[in-house]
């Protein structure tokens, strides 16, 4: 019996996002705008997985993400291992975890926060990295996994 794989060309510089929960591979490439990426961008999903049971991966050629969706994707996919390729080389890889403070990423879901009413930029402590939970600086409501959204 013979072995089927799918093959997929390298990339020569970007990065590889490994280990997203199968259940949030395109919430995490919609939060990271890749659909007006302009550049090779390859999403899969449910492939097998150790450490998972299925994941999705996606890589980008030519792209590099600042801290700021480094911490989408912590909040997203606590899971996922960020891979820096340089000339087709592995460079960095890092398991993304979720920090303890999240500045500016975050929207604060308490309507009258006073982020949301004046030109005041967003800051949270993580309370709960299990459960998400993250407490805002200003108003100290805790805004929760069902209620997140980035700005």
């Amino acid at each position: 019996m013979s072995k089927k794989e799918l093959v997929v060309s390298a990339i020569k510089n970007g990065t590889v996002i490994d280990h997203i929960p199968a259940d949030m591979l395109f919430q995490v490439a919609k939060t990271l705008n890749l659909t007006s990426c302009k550049t090779q961008v390859l999403l899969a999903n449910n492939l097998d997985s150790e450490k998972l049971g299925k994941k999705g991966i996606i890589k980008c050629q030519d792209k590099f993400f600042e801290q700021d969706d480094i911490n989408k994707i912590a909040l997203m996919a606590p899971t996922a291992t960020l891979i820096t390729i340089k000339d087709y080389e592995i460079v960095e890889k890092i398991s993304i975890g979720i920090p303890n403070y999240i500045e500016g990423t975050v929207k604060c879901f308490n309507p009258k926060c006073i982020t949301n009413v004046e030109n005041v930029m967003t800051k949270f402590n993580v309370i709960d990295k299990s459960e998400l939970k993250l407490q805002c600086c200003y108003c100290q409501k805790i805004t929760k996994k069902d209620t997140l959204s980035f700005l």
